[in-house]
């Protein structure tokens, strides 16, 4: 069965991960009347028959780690459901499984974190980096197909965490001059049920900061729970997220709201790794969002040591065992927003965590 036949069976995860037969690309249409193109492994393009003047180009992506499994098995739900009839979106999508090699051998990636090389086009040094041009080159090319005057852009990269967390499902919203925090995409946020957003300060070469700077879209990180065994995720955690993802491309908007009970996080610094001899002085079991407060000494890089600034600071990524030169947490505190046309932080509070 060719890897095309098996994605018309459902099967979108178990083609892009099948080795044994050469990749070739394909187009074929949907008895829905959906145009369907398998760009890349692991790429799926699909375009409705008749699209509106407002119609979105919606990126969702995920496996850019391939130990995140719970985000993979998302996107395969999704393209199952669409191939097979049960979904029938109204907007150009792009579904996305990006390291089926790092799937294969259950681990985050096999040479380098592929989630720091969507800056420029990189050299062929290794598998993450052939990938991350690739991928690169298939949003330019996605977005740029737009047939809308005004195009509105959307790219959701799914993960899940490798620590514990206070907030089991949260999003984290990319650095960018550009206007993209709009409240329609917070208000995704307050649809799935998210428990917290972090905003973040400052440009870093993450897959959804990427398409947020040089295309203007509407961009999430989501963190979706912790990292399991494929096949043996729970979904009920992440079931209200789920039903807004597909209400997103089934629907022709979501309703403008939003609510306190999301959590508002703004990063107050970032944390690089500059010694080899760097060390957290908590345990790797340690939640993100853990406060520390005020004067706290959380982390020692060689003769540098780091304490929590005025008013405390909460933990978020940390990793010790990142290469020299690349973040090795991110220290934020909340905040309260402005939810107007384009969101935006009020103030940092100092309220207790």
């Amino acid at each position: 069965m060719t890897l095309i036949e098996q994605i018309k069976r459902g099967r979108f995860l178990e083609a892009t991960c099948d080795f044994s037969q050469p990749f070739i690309t394909g187009e074929w249409v949907l008895d829905s009347g959906l145009h369907c193109q398998l760009l890349y492994r692991g790429v799926l393009q699909i375009t409705p028959r008749e699209l509106s003047g407002d119609a979105k180009d919606i990126i969702l992506s995920s496996g850019i780690h391939g130990d995140e499994t719970s985000p993979i098995e998302l996107i395969q739900q999704v393209a199952s459901d669409i191939v097979l009839g049960h979904i029938q979106p109204i907007h150009r999508l792009l579904l996305i499984i990006a390291h089926p090699e790092a799937i294969n051998c259950q681990q985050r990636f096999m040479t380098e974190n592929m989630n720091r090389l969507f800056q420029v086009r990189n050299s062929e040094r290794n598998d993450e980096c052939c990938i991350a041009n690739a991928l690169q080159l298939a949003i330019n090319s996605f977005y740029g197909a737009s047939i809308a005057i005004k195009p509105e852009r959307w790219h959701l990269d799914l993960h899940c965490a490798i620590r514990p967390s206070r907030h089991d499902t949260f999003a984290i919203s990319p650095y960018s001059d550009k206007p993209t925090r709009s409240n329609k995409l917070f208000s995704f946020i307050h649809h799935a049920k998210l428990d917290a957003v972090l905003l973040s300060n400052k440009p870093s070469p993450t897959f959804a900061w990427y398409s947020a700077e040089y295309h203007g879209a509407q961009t999430l990180t989501v963190e979706l729970g912790r990292v399991g065994k494929m096949g043996h995720n729970d979904f009920t955690l992440l079931a209200p997220f789920r039903d807004a993802m597909v209400q997103l491309i089934t629907d022709v908007a979501l309703p403008i709201i939003w609510t306190s009970e999301v959590e508002v996080y703004q990063v107050s610094r970032t944390i690089t790794k500059q010694q080899p001899e760097f060390y957290f002085t908590f345990n790797d079991d340690v939640a993100n969002f853990t406060f520390f407060a005020e004067g706290d000494e959380f982390a020692v890089d060689g003769r540098q040591t780091y304490s929590a600034s005025v008013g405390g600071e909460a933990v978020v990524f940390p990793n010790p065992h990142v290469i020299i030169g690349q973040r090795a947490a991110l220290m934020v505190k909340k905040a309260n927003l402005i939810f107007d046309e384009q969101v935006r932080v009020c103030d940092i509070t100092n309220a207790s965590y």
